[in-house]
């Protein structure tokens, strides 16, 4: 059995189709192709199945894919130990992150590993919720959100380290007759006029959840990705939004509210695939990722 095969395995459950698994690992499609034929010669089973127009695991392919995942998880593990002998860790680590939450973040985990050995690669991603675990076939570390659990929709088999649960506040204008009091209740919200986010993201189900206490359907005239755009077009109007209270700057122009009576907070965690987890350097980065989490969420509790 080559360990090969089995990573290539392993590259098609994660990534769903022959061209993405041969972009991901710069092989041409018919060479993946003719590595997975090869596979199932040498195995005596088919391991791949038509699938419209592309391909698709069997259940002896899945075993082996899912396999795959524990002789990586192995090796990293030796591998740690033996970095671990010889000191440091060291090594290139790449992070996904969304932007809300690299903002409070990694300005701490940068300060933590200042002077180590341990490049970091960043991306800002920002994306659906369930589209996150996907992250994780080409980073060592993602960091994601949900609001119904600290294990993000799509992550099922992955490792899965809770970071920081951060409140959702209702988003105004200073001058905003709502912004007189000091929280505000899912009744005064049934008639305001929304920015809200794109169908999919966390932030949706806060107005969703607004929609089954009040029984009306919000008028949500906006949907928007970028948490600064909706914070400017926030204070310069009528408008509201839910925004991530770590955050959000507030002063002249635009204030925050906590939302009574509903449960309005996000989980921020970090995601990894098992192997990956194993590696000395991506411990090092994830431990610095809960420290700078624990540092922002003692601020603004205290």
């Amino acid at each position: 059995m080559d360990v090969r095969h089995l990573e290539l395995l392993r590259e098609l459950a994660d990534r769903g189709s022959v061209t993405a698994v041969a972009r991901a690992t710069h092989r041409t499609p018919s060479a993946v192709s003719q590595q997975l034929r090869t596979a199932q010669r040498e195995l005596h089973t088919a391991l791949v199945e038509p699938a419209g127009r592309g391909l698709r695991l069997t259940e002896a392919g899945r075993l082996l894919a899912e396999g795959a995942a524990d002789v990586a998880a192995a090796v990293e593990q030796v591998q740690a130990r033996w970095d671990a002998f010889h000191g440091e860790p060291s090594g290139t680590v790449s992070v996904a992150a969304l932007p809300s939450a690299a903002t409070f973040l990694l300005p701490g985990v940068v300060r933590d590993l200042a002077g180590t050995s341990i490049t970091l690669r960043l991306t800002d991603t920002d994306i659906a919720e369930a589209e996150y675990g996907g992250l994780t076939a080409d980073h060592d570390v993602v960091v994601a959100h949900s609001l119904t659990s600290v294990r993000p929709a799509g992550t099922d088999g992955l490792v899965v380290v809770p970071l920081a649960r951060e409140p959702l506040d209702i988003a105004m204008a200073t001058d905003h007759p709502l912004a007189a009091g000091e929280v505000v209740h899912p009744a005064d919200l049934a008639d305001c006029d929304w920015i809200g986010v794109p169908p999919g993201f966390p932030f949706d189900t806060v107005l969703q959840t607004l929609e089954r206490v009040t029984g009306t359907r919000l008028r949500i005239d906006q949907r928007l990705r970028d948490n600064r755009l909706i914070e400017a077009l926030v204070s310069s109007s009528r408008h509201v939004a839910v925004l991530p209270r770590f955050t959000t700057p507030t002063g002249d122009r635009l204030t925050l509210r906590e939302l009574a009576g509903v449960a309005s907070a996000r989980h921020v965690s970090a995601v990894l695939r098992p192997d990956r987890a194993e590696r000395l350097a991506v411990r090092r980065v994830v431990d610095a990722f809960v420290r700078a989490a624990d540092a922002v969420t003692r601020h603004h509790t205290a």
